[in-house]
């Protein structure tokens, strides 16, 4: 399980360049969804002209498919004012832009999660678009078309101070949220040096040595401070296992472990 601030880490580079308050909107943006228990990865921010002229070409004068109808100039992309996302999977590395994908399992799409959360921070959501929907794509326009910042037109400090009042007050409402998630993120720090005391003291290798005695088992996992009597074995399942498990965190070597142990003593 990435930590929140790994997570913003893989986003760092495509946010710089962004509007301030973009900037400020999608790290919020970031930390919300990981709060909701849906990791993203930000895949676009600043796009320059140059670049924005050669994404219009695809499936025009260039091979593959037409991805765009916004020729250089003319997408809040190139004004630092929008930014794309995917949702980050699991292993950390990879993305996913599945629509239906419930990663979190609290039967609502992950998608719909980050629409709502970049909605609620006023972010304008592309999937809203009556024609060629961006379904990954959000923007601050700060009342301004893109004829006015072809222009050479910025958006006043009243659009400014309007957009981040309600940035301010959405995160100050969802910071009980990012309380917890520090609290669990520490935690799962304490039980993994928890568990790594317990493999050190049973000798758990890649072989996967396995100990023999009920007694020496429950002794070593007293001494790594996960249980206080014998009569704790179901808390040594309960808080080792189970909630490893549950968190993707667990030792494939210490679960091998336990399953052997179980029949072993029974």
């Amino acid at each position: 399980m990435l930590t929140l601030e790994q997570v913003k880490l893989k986003s760092k580079t495509r946010l710089v360049g962004l509007h301030p308050i973009v900037l400020i909107a999608a790290t919020a943006l970031v930390d919300r969804c990981y709060a909701c228990g849906v990791p993203i990865l930000i895949t676009q921010g600043l796009r320059t002209i140059a670049e924005q002229d050669a994404l219009y070409a695809q499936g025009r004068t260039k091979p593959g498919a037409i991805v765009t109808n916004a020729r250089g100039g003319y997408s809040y992309h190139n004004y630092g004012l929008a930014i794309d996302f995917a949702l980050l999977l699991p292993d950390g590395s990879s993305v996913s832009w599945d629509m239906s994908r419930d990663g979190d399992g609290d039967k609502v799409a992950d998608w719909q999660e980050v629409v709502q959360e970049g909605k609620s921070l006023g972010f304008e959501w592309g999937g809203d678009w009556t024609s060629f929907k961006d379904y990954p794509h959000f923007q601050f326009t700060f009342g301004l078309t893109l004829a006015a910042l072809r222009a050479g037109q910025k958006p006043t400090e009243t659009a400014m101070v309007k957009a981040i009042a309600k940035i301010d007050k959405y995160v100050e409402e969802a910071g009980a949220d990012m309380n917890k998630i520090v609290e669990l993120e520490d935690i799962i720090t304490k039980q993994d040096g928890r568990i790594a005391a317990l493999e050190k003291r049973l000798n758990i290798s890649g072989k996967e040595t396995y100990a023999k005695d009920y007694e020496k088992a429950i002794q070593a996992a007293k001494d790594a401070g996960i249980i206080t009597t014998s009569a704790d074995k179901s808390k040594l399942e309960l808080n080792v296992i189970t909630m490893l498990v549950n968190l993707g965190l667990a030792n494939k070597s210490l679960i091998s472990f336990f399953k052997n142990f179980n029949s072993e003593v029974k």
